[in-house]
């Protein structure tokens, strides 16, 4: 294991954690009424200490959630699940990888505010434990929606429960039976993500509201346009926006900004970066789910093609494919499909340039985000700008 993981290992174990930055620290209340500490602000910050801090959070809510559970059930375990109840998948869930670029562009955006208060890196480091329950809970929910059998290059959540029901020779509908559960625990990590917001002050409380009604709505959006098509490209850019630009890089770039005391100069900026940001992830997240390797995203290579994601990527090959190609792009993730039609779509729609021309269309959204990063000085804090910068350009082109 490396270093990093060694140490983001012991913070998830330990039963007592302390996290000490220079000289300084700050005690602050979990949800569980205990004491612990988030790095102060004794120097430039580590990324791998604020994300230790996420984890630290997570966890304490986690082991909060478990012991209620055990509680209410009289510590009885579940016929179907056996020990492996629903908070201790949710925590596997949570322990299992992931980007981290939601609680990592909250810390910047208290950089990027000019934060320097112990209590509002605290608020931004709890903002960032929540994004990252809350995108558990889009995940879970989105692979029963899009009945996607893996996350993460292991099975997904709804998948292993419907396996837990088959291997007890339970009553009724396996698959049924994982869906429910999954729903379940994308159920239990939204609770786990309000939990860690109900302290927080008004503002970030009114500006979590606003972020989960916008990923819902774009939620809706993206199965309506798998069912109907994807439309023009306006609406399909619409719902990259608000579906995973919105709430991947501006909601949570304000959120730690408020926790800074932004004013509305820092939050109109970092609005313009985001929607520019949140667009460049959205579209390299199209692209790595055409083409992206199964070693590095952990999904089947062409799986938002099988899947009609109402992608601009789809509105690209509606508008450009020939004949044949347009017969495939059809064809694909239904019961028609045939043995290396995904591969024969990938081809034709490289040969049409789609895939090129949204690499271009990234780099272009690049130039425009570093821009307007550039033209905040005076706005943004320095160490801000130079962080966001390179968390663009590692969105940007990023392999899974």
């Amino acid at each position: 294991m490396s270093r990093v993981g060694r140490r983001r290992e012991w913070f998830r174990e330990a039963a007592a954690v302390r996290i000490v930055h220079r000289v300084h620290r700050v005690v602050v209340m979990t949800t569980t009424g205990r004491e612990h500490s988030v790095p102060g602000t004794g120097g430039p910050l580590d990324e791998n200490e604020i994300l230790a801090a996420v984890d630290q959070y997570v966890t304490e809510v986690g082991a909060d959630v478990q012991g209620l559970w055990s509680r209410a059930l009289d510590g009885t375990p579940d016929a179907v699940l056996g020990d492996i109840d629903l908070p201790a998948r949710l925590a596997r869930l949570t322990r299992n990888g992931g980007k981290r670029i939601r609680p990592l562009m909250c810390h910047w955006g208290f950089v990027c505010a000019g934060g320097t208060s112990e209590a509002g890196r605290d608020a931004a480091i709890r903002a960032g434990a929540a994004l990252e329950l809350l995108h558990t809970f889009a995940l879970v929910h989105d692979d029963v929606m899009d009945e996607s059998d893996t996350r993460r290059g292991e099975p997904a959540a709804h998948v292993l429960a419907a396996e837990a029901h088959r291997a007890v020779g339970a009553y009724g509908s396996p698959d049924r039976y994982g869906e429910s559960i999954a729903i379940l625990i994308g159920d239990l990590a939204h609770t786990m993500a309000d939990a860690l917001i109900a302290t927080l002050p008004p503002r970030m409380r009114r500006l979590w509201f606003e972020l989960n009604i916008e990923l819902i709505a774009g939620q809706r959006e993206d199965l309506s346009g798998a069912a109907t098509g994807p439309g023009d490209l306006r609406r399909a850019r619409r719902i990259a926006r608000i579906k995973s630009g919105a709430y991947t890089v501006t909601r949570p770039l304000q959120l730690g900004a408020l926790a800074a005391g932004a004013d509305d100069d820092v939050l109109s900026v970092l609005e313009s970066y985001g929607d520019e940001m949140g667009w460049v992830f959205a579209a390299r997240d199209d692209l790595l789910g055409a083409w992206g390797d199964p070693r590095e995203t952990g999904k089947p290579s062409g799986d938002d093609l099988r899947q009609h994601k109402p992608t601009t990527l789809r509105v690209e090959a509606q508008n450009h494919l020939d004949g044949p190609g347009l017969t495939l792009l059809e064809r694909v993730g239904t019961t028609d499909e045939r043995p290396g039609d995904v591969e024969a779509l990938q081809d034709a729609m490289t040969r049409a340039g789609i895939r090129e021309r949204a690499e271009h269309s990234i780099s272009d959204g690049v130039d425009r985000a570093v821009t307007i990063l550039h033209r905040a000085d005076g706005v943004l804090h320095a160490d801000g700008i130079r962080e966001l910068v390179r968390m663009t350009r590692h969105i940007a082109w990023r392999t899974s």
